[in-house]
């Protein structure tokens, strides 16, 4: 059970459906997407309304997400939504016979803690949290198993009634390609068709393409150390546009990708990532062991990995363009800053957590099975 809104929440859930599969074969997995089974209106506040308020109104989504932290208690609305959606769910449920629930997004842990609660308090459920900090959204008690990013998040669960032993840290599921180069870093730009005889920058927007690209890419002129610029924009064909009148008029190489399947591959080919700091891509960055410097991130969650990220110093914020110009200049220049970054992003690295995880999954349903 996932939701539409971006891409890394389903990301988590292919990374742990193949490593299932690599365990056994026979296993039987359907993705859904949760939002589908909620009141017509909600589901297009949230899915559509999301995007939407973070890139026009962030303080509004900043106080939301504020509130909804410190409450001490369910809302009567989502009780209600996630009650309404549970109902909906009931006839896939009884006709797919699932053995065992995943949900990679907050809405639908709630929508199968209500289910557990109304019809199959038997039915497990495991919760995989994809950020670096777990929001109280998250958090019932009926849940079977939670996999988290950090010891913090461990902690965070078990303070507001979790069992311990139902806390798995084990990193958040990425694809495991991510860990490994394919091919020594010339033959990948050569495959890619990026330059081999400069230092080379990735950016990326997101999945759905919102970050501030076009400032990454003028913040780049001002860097004097020869360099070429990779962007991946994701589906957003508007910013793909945009994005790529504006490579015309660059002075170092720019290269323009939509979306791609192979950013493994991108990551272990660059320098340096500049990025939005989503729980996906900073994992796949720390798996990659790429350098990340962290820009404009959204308020919420995304803001809240940006600082469990540089806190551990694990990766580098930057404030507008001149920091940035800075940030990159250092990484590019400094071995000794590349290393650090390195070493404290080093204990975050998890490349086998979706590993991990379906080992989790498996031993339930081995429990559930007898």
């Amino acid at each position: 059970m996932s939701a539409a809104v971006g891409v890394g929440h389903t990301a988590a859930a292919h990374a742990v459906r193949a490593a299932l599969l690599a365990r056994d074969p026979g296993i039987e997995t359907q993705t859904v997407d949760s939002y589908r089974y909620a009141a017509s209106v909600f589901s297009k506040v949230v899915a559509d309304g999301y995007i939407g308020m973070v890139k026009t109104v962030p303080q509004v989504y900043s106080y939301i997400y504020d509130r909804a932290e410190r409450a001490t208690h369910v809302p009567a609305f989502r009780r209600y939504v996630s009650r309404y959606t549970a109902s909906n769910l009931r006839k896939l449920v009884e006709e797919r016979k699932p053995d065992l629930v995943v949900c990679t997004h907050a809405f639908p842990c709630g929508v199968m803690s209500e289910y557990k609660r109304q019809f199959d308090p038997d039915l497990p459920v495991v919760g995989i949290v994809t950020d670096f900090v777990v929001h109280p959204f998250w958090i019932y008690t009926n849940i079977d198993a939670y996999s988290v990013a950090t010891p913090e998040m461990r902690t965070a669960l078990t303070s507001r009634g979790v069992l311990p032993e139902r806390v798995l840290l084990s990193g958040i599921p990425i694809d495991t390609r991510f860990a490994t180069p394919r091919l020594p870093v010339d033959a990948l730009r050569a495959e890619l068709d990026l330059p081999r005889d400069k230092r080379l920058v990735l950016i990326m927007g997101g999945g759905v393409g919102i970050g501030p690209l076009d400032k990454m890419m003028r913040a780049l002129a001002s860097v004097d150390v020869p360099l070429a610029a990779a962007v991946i924009v994701g589906r957003n064909k508007a910013l793909e546009r945009r994005v790529t009148a504006a490579a015309e008029r660059t002075a170092y190489p720019l290269r323009v990708f939509g979306f791609v399947d192979n950013v493994f591959d991108y990551m272990h080919a660059s320098d340096v990532l500049l990025t939005k700091p989503g729980g996906l891509t900073s994992s796949e960055a720390l798996a990659a062991e790429v350098p990340m410097i962290l820009v404009k991130p959204l308020p919420g969650q995304e803001e809240r990995n940006t600082r469990y990220l540089v806190t551990r110093h694990a990766a580098v914020r930057a404030r507008g363009e001149r920091q940035l110009a800075t940030a990159v200049r250092d990484v590019l220049t400094s071995s000794e800053r590349r290393e650090q970054l390195r070493a404290s992003a080093s204990p975050l690295r998890h490349p086998d957590a979706a590993t991990r995880v379906a080992e989790r999954i498996c031993d339930l349903l081995d429990s559930h099975a007898r």
